[in-house]
């Protein structure tokens, strides 16, 4: 039976197929698809309407608290309300019918995260701000649930903080980056004790703590309260040494890299939040009819071949490392973009990290952003470590850990740290092949890695790259074999 999956979020509609991974925000150009009307549920309902025509047509779906009221009706009328109640005690549970698979949120993300580890059993945390039954669950070894809504809601703690800090509705990021400036304060400290001890609500007063100290130290201190929860509420449950861990809060690489201090394997997929949700969704689904573990590629978007004009010439890998250690700013644009919120060398904006002004070049003249966020390293997974202190290799840009060399300012945080990108030629030849390239000309085997868009989603297909090129300070375009240079 042939499955396609779709994930029913208000922001991040997603659908998978086994082959192309559809991120709705990459086509409607509006980051987590906001900016649209909130009463609009066009696009989930005609997902959930396309996919099943025939007998042989499987649709594997999961919703979200913030999805599900735009089909409602729909998924009634054609499934049942059987996935209404359904609260599944156990990772591989499943609502079946003739030709419809549901599982719940947390399920999807688990399920994503444990299978593409490669682990024989693991230990799985997933945990985002809101899903469907659960906010944060603990999948045991054996897959059993342990459900820890009740005392790790986090993420909707840090939607909420965003918001009140100015950085708007899914900002968490920009507070993780913030975090780097901040001090403890135990004020901040109680404020978020109130909301975790009073059903996840803040209080009247908080308006009046908050203004009252510096948004770095609220950002730190809830970073801190974040760990120490974690610490409570999720290190007791271990039953191997192996964890996999998804859902919104897993872009938390400070989090990431402090589990890898209580566990010998921690592994974060790339699309590790709602946007990978259709992902999971097809995995179980495979993995439960089929007994097959199906891999999606880190790079599952559609495919685009074709140059935008005679501008472009053959592309020379050594002549643009040349470039970007004479300072030279390159947008690189190759093959299939990849799944998550991490440009891992598909759809990357390239630069130099000895360059200690880097940063604030690309926020003001590229990115367009607030000048506090830092960028990554990518670095070949052979020289890791002399620069980096961690115990095991990061190829999806999922950890924050600290930096143990003063060459390379351009991606190292205010706080001695870098979220790094281990690349090897297996996962991607010609991005590590440039890397290395970069190396032999300067001794540093790493690049400064951002993702290539400006206010908007990742670029997906050339038009977009060479709009984003056009439009701001990137000196250099590679389009797979071509490059033009400003």
């Amino acid at each position: 039976m042939k499955l396609f999956s779709v994930a029913l979020n208000m922001h991040d509609h997603n659908t998978y197929n086994g082959e192309t991974h559809v991120q709705v925000e990459r086509h409607t150009r509006r980051k987590h698809n906001l900016n649209t009307d909130p009463h609009d549920g066009k696009p989930s309902r005609e997902f959930f309407e396309q996919y099943v025509k025939t007998e042989d047509e499987m649709l594997c779906f999961t919703v979200s608290n913030l999805g599900q009221e735009f089909v409602i009706d729909l998924i009634e009328e054609k499934f049942g309300t059987k996935f209404l109640g359904f609260y599944p005690s156990n990772l591989w549970e499943a609502v079946i019918t003739k030709n419809f698979y549901y599982i719940d949120h947390h399920q999807s993300h688990a399920a994503y995260a444990f299978l593409s580890s490669g682990y024989e059993q693991s230990d799985i945390l997933a945990i985002d701000g809101k899903g469907w039954k659960f906010n944060c669950v603990f999948f045991d070894k054996h897959g059993h649930i342990h459900d820890l809504s009740d005392k790790l809601s986090i993420g909707g703690l840090w939607n909420r903080l965003s918001q009140e800090l100015g950085f708007g509705y899914l900002g968490a990021g920009k507070v993780m980056g913030l975090a780097g400036y901040g001090q403890y304060d135990y004020q901040i400290h109680a404020l978020i004790d109130y909301y975790m001890n009073n059903d996840f609500e803040l209080p009247d007063w908080s308006k009046k703590v908050l203004d009252k100290h510096l948004k770095e130290d609220v950002a730190y201190t809830l970073q801190w309260v974040t760990e120490d929860l974690i610490k409570k509420y999720v290190y007791p449950l271990k039953t191997c040494d192996n964890l996999c861990v998804a859902g919104g809060v897993a872009y938390n690489g400070y989090v990431n890299e402090m589990f890898t201090k209580h566990y010998t394997n921690v592994h974060v997929p790339p699309a590790v939040g709602d946007e990978g949700q259709s992902l999971g969704t097809y995995m179980h689904a495979d993995y439960v009819l089929n007994k097959n573990i199906h891999l999606p590629k880190t790079a599952s978007g559609k495919h685009f071949d074709y140059v935008l004009s005679d501008n472009f010439i053959d592309l020379d890998i050594k002549k643009v490392a040349q470039d970007i250690a004479n300072g030279k700013i390159v947008g690189w644009f190759q093959g299939l973009s990849e799944s998550g919120n991490r440009a891992l060398g598909n759809r990357s904006i390239l630069a130099d990290p000895r360059n200690p002004n880097i940063k604030n070049i690309i926020n003001a003249t590229i990115k367009k952003r607030e000048d506090f966020r830092p960028f990554a390293p990518s670095v070949l997974e052979e020289y890791y470590q002399e620069y980096f202190d961690t115990n095991q290799p990061s190829p999806y840009m999922s950890r924050i850990m600290p930096v143990k060399s003063d060459k390379i300012p351009g991606v190292t945080h205010v706080d001695g740290t870098a979220r790094i990108q281990t690349v090897n030629r297996e996962q991607n030849e010609k991005f590590y092949d440039l890397i290395n390239e970069f190396y032999k000309i300067t001794g540093i085997p790493m690049l400064l890695n951002t993702s290539f868009n400006c206010q908007e989603p990742i670029v997906e297909n050339p038009y977009e790259a060479y709009e984003t090129y056009e439009e701001t300070a990137i000196d250099i375009l590679v389009i797979n074999n071509y490059v033009v240079r400003k």
